[in-house]
């Protein structure tokens, strides 16, 4: 593999410069032309910029999700669990904080953070003052000034409504949580966004047939699934589109309690693929959530920054895969 000293020797000046340049150091001063050498010549001579994971010698871990939301929903422990072992292989020291803290109490001297749950205005504000080198997984409150790896949620709807469709489905309904804004004010979830939009162009959006909880726990979807069947009966959907297991959970134990067949009466396709949608009755067909892929996104973009110091942020989209079981049945 290429070295400095191959694209210094190539693009004939010193290797310390090389170095600079690559580095993207902002004190260097080079002209235009020499910049342009030299990367030609590392493109040139396939070089790659070693790996930086061992430069990130620490990290924060801005875990802004209740004990409460964490019992309701395993996802958000599994990005925290996945993120703790992917820095225990690569060296890296995580101090964490949690909700509770505030975000007073992180560190002023920290360079570089991870970000999981939902953070008020005030918080954003604070945490660029400290540093920019952050990365929020699964949420994007700030793309002008932070980057984020997130879920393509909108495409894994769009796959959920074109199967339902195909299978002869034309009632679908909807049966999600709430976003929120600063943690207390209420705003559409992506996932609803998204089936409104489709079920829009496929001329089906019904108002009535789309349940929002509060959250989106397996309580929630139990309360919301019973109240859908006691206010609207047999002109309940055929199919729903649902924004997670654990909302999908609580649905199923609700249809089963009313003696509603599942698939036979309604279909339903959830997301997260969370270890108990296998055992549930019926198994749960789902959209698989890549979390080992997500968090290590997460820490590429992390050293990047890290390395490059580029102020142009990245938002980067991970798409889920289908999971098929026994919660759907095709139409006659």
């Amino acid at each position: 593999m290429a070295t400095i000293k191959d694209i210094a020797a190539d693009a004939g000046v010193s290797a310390t410069t090389v170095s600079r340049v690559l580095n993207n150091d902002p004190k260097i001063s080079v002209s235009n032309k020499t910049r342009e050498r030299i990367f030609s010549s590392a493109h040139k001579l396939k070089y790659h910029k070693k790996s930086v994971g061992s430069q990130l010698r620490a990290i924060a871990l801005l875990y802004w999700i209740s004990d409460k939301e964490e019992l309701n929903d395993i996802y958000y422990r599994s990005i925290r669990n996945e993120i703790e072992k992917l820095a225990k292989l690569k060296n890296i020291t995580i101090t964490k904080y949690k909700l509770e803290n505030g975000v007073k109490m992180v560190d002023p001297k920290t360079s570089a953070f991870f970000a999981i749950g939902h953070f008020t205005q005030e918080d954003l504000n604070y945490i660029h003052s400290i540093t920019l080198n952050g990365v929020f997984v699964d949420s994007s409150p700030d793309e002008m000034r932070f980057d984020s790896v997130i879920s393509n949620f909108p495409q894994m709807i769009r796959q959920m409504v074109d199967y339902f469709i195909a299978q002869g489905h034309k009632k679908i309904g909807f049966i999600g949580g709430s976003d929120y804004v600063d943690r207390t004010i209420k705003k559409m979830d992506a996932r609803e966004k998204a089936f409104r939009e489709i079920t829009r162009e496929y001329s089906i959006l019904n108002e009535d047939w789309i349940f929002i909880t509060d959250t989106f726990s397996v309580n929630d979807g139990y309360k919301i699934a019973m109240q859908a069947i006691e206010k609207y009966g047999d002109d309940l959907p055929t199919a729903f589109c649902v924004a997670s297991d654990p909302l999908a959970i609580g649905a199923l134990q609700a249809f089963n309690e009313k003696g509603w067949l599942i698939p036979q009466r309604v279909s339903l396709f959830s997301i997260n693929n969370i270890s108990v949608t296998k055992y549930v009755s019926p198994p749960l067909t789902t959209f698989n959530i890549d979390v080992p892929l997500i968090c290590e996104t997460a820490f590429n973009l992390l050293e990047d920054r890290c390395k490059t110091s580029r102020t142009s942020t990245k938002t980067v989209l991970i798409s889920g895969s289908p999971v098929f079981r026994k919660s759907i049945q095709k139409l006659n």
